[in-house]
């Protein structure tokens, strides 16, 4: 499978080369090991490295609306029917980063799937500008179509040892804020984790929904994790969101770490932020593990 008419969307057909190359290997370059170039330097000192020892791990393509959307998966290399839960990925893409969590989770018995939800748009890790991953790449991402593209994740994972009346979700970032509106919009949830997922972005015609606002609609748990120090989410947004859920009678909670900036969970990163980091991820489990996932 070497020709351009080999691929199933326009889409992705627009992103090709003009020359003949390999399809499997443009679409596991989507999903490389790997940091994204946008999120350089790395701090290689505190970089969590997750190894694969009795794991199965691997890229995969979801057929989601027409087209073969890349994915990265981590689950136990025996057993059945785990409980699932879908990572989605920071702007940088489904890079190391976002690959290590999905270990991490396999590790503790999950099925753990990361889609490349920007892969119609182009390769986010490959692109060295913040600037130009906002402009070209998430700009043009529709919340509406990221809904679908999780809910085929959930379609690929039950068909793929995962159990998916056990699922949860967790997304950082960019996928912070789509947690949330996940948690809103897929019933089969058991439970989700949003970390530094903004609450207060401007609604337009392809994000049209203001976290804040939609909280009377989630009737699943999220665990919401925030930094005081986030520059780019103000605190007042975040209690904002805490105050709306409480009056909805929802089961979530948010935790605001002190001094603790946006991405502190990204061991890459200056951000990162340890204790903030690993306390999160305690809660993580347990919220999973209290919840039904």
């Amino acid at each position: 499978m070497n020709d351009r008419a080999d691929f199933d969307s326009p889409e992705l057909n627009s992103l090709l080369p003009p020359l003949t190359f390999d399809r499997r290997s443009f679409i596991a370059s989507m999903v490389a090991g790997g940091f994204a170039l946008a999120a350089q330097p790395v701090m290689a000192q505190t970089i969590i490295k997750t190894d694969a020892e009795g794991l199965d791990t691997g890229v995969v393509e979801i057929p989601s609306d027409g087209f073969n959307m890349p994915a990265y998966y981590a689950r136990p290399k025996s057993g059945d029917k785990f409980a699932t839960v879908l990572v989605i990925q920071e702007i940088f893409g489904v890079h190391e980063h976002i690959q290590d969590l999905c270990r991490r989770l396999a590790k503790k018995g999950y099925l753990a799937v990361a889609p490349s939800l920007h892969a119609r748009f182009g390769d986010e890790t490959k692109i060295s500008s913040i600037a130009e991953i906002m402009s070209n790449i998430v700009a043009k991402v529709a919340d509406e179509q990221v809904m679908r593209d999780l809910d085929n994740t959930v379609a690929w994972a039950a068909k793929n040892k995962g159990n998916t009346d056990r699922l949860g979700v967790t997304g950082f970032c960019w996928g912070g804020r789509q947690t949330w509106l996940y948690a809103a919009h897929q019933p089969k949830l058991k439970a989700a984790v949003a970390w530094y997922g903004p609450v207060n972005t401007p609604s337009t015609p392809l994000t049209p929904k203001v976290v804040k606002d939609v909280a009377v609609d989630i009737k699943v748990p999220v665990l919401g994790l925030y930094g005081e120090a986030d520059s780019g989410i103000k605190v007042a947004d975040v209690e904002a969101m805490r105050t709306s859920l409480k009056a909805a009678g929802s089961k979530s909670e948010i935790v605001i770490y002190p001094g603790a900036s946006h991405g502190f969970n990204a061991d890459y990163r200056p951000s990162y932020n340890k204790e903030a980091a690993e306390d999160g991820w305690k809660r993580l489990l347990a919220w999973f593990a209290a919840n039904g996932v």
